[in-house]
C-alpha cells in the first residue's frame, strides 16, 4: 500500500502547498519516501487527497477565488463515487456463478454504472456553476488518463 501512495506522489508531482508542512518539492526521493512512511494512515489519505486537489486545480488553471468552492464540490462528487462504488461486490469468479446468479450480478453491475453516470451529471452541473464546461470536460479526460495510469501499475491477477 505505501508503495503504490509513492507511486502515485511521484506520478501527479509534488505541490509546494501541502498540508503536511513538508517541502515536498526540495525533498529529494528517498528524504520523501521516509516522510510518507513515517505518516498515520489518515495522514496519508489527507496528503494524498491534498496532492490530488491541487494537482486536479493547477490542470484546471482554477482562478484562486473558485479554488474553495471547486475543491468542495470536487470532493463531494468523488465522494459519492466512492459510496456508490462500494455498493457493489465485484470480488467474484464469473465462472464460479450459476447462470441465474450471473444474470443478477449482471444487473446490479448495470444499475451500479447507471448511479455513478447519474451522479456525474449531477456533479457535472454543480461543477458548471463554479468552473467553465470545458474545464468540466477536461477534469473528467483528465480523471480517465489517472485511472488508466493506475490500472496500468495494479499487478495482474
Amino acid at each position: 500500500m505505501k508503495k503504490i501512495i509513492f507511486t502515485v506522489l511521484m506520478i501527479w508531482g509534488f505541490a509546494a502547498h501541502a498540508q503536511i508542512g513538508l517541502d515536498w518539492k526540495n525533498m529529494n526521493p528517498k528524504a520523501r519516501k521516509e516522510a510518507i512512511n513515517n505518516l498515520s494512515p489518515d495522514e496519508r489519505k489527507q496528503l494524498l487527497n491534498q496532492f490530488r486537489n491541487n494537482m486536479v486545480i493547477d490542470n484546471l488553471d482554477i482562478d484562486p477565488k473558485d479554488q474553495g468552492e471547486f475543491t468542495e464540490v470536487y470532493n463531494e462528487y468523488l465522494e459519492n463515487q466512492k459510496k456508490i462504488k462500494s455498493q457493489f461486490d465485484g470480488n467474484f469468479n464469473p465462472d464460479n456463478l450459476s447462470e441465474e446468479e450471473a444474470k443478477v450480478k449482471l444487473q446490479q453491475s448495470f444499475e451500479l454504472g447507471q448511479k455513478l453516470l447519474d451522479n456525474r451529471k449531477k456533479y457535472a452541473e454543480k461543477m458548471q456553476k463554479v468552473i467553465s464546461s470545458q474545464k468540466v470536460l477536461k477534469l473528467f479526460q483528465t480523471e480517465g488518463m489517472m485511472r488508466d495510469k493506475m490500472n496500468e501499475r495494479k499487478p495482474k491477477r
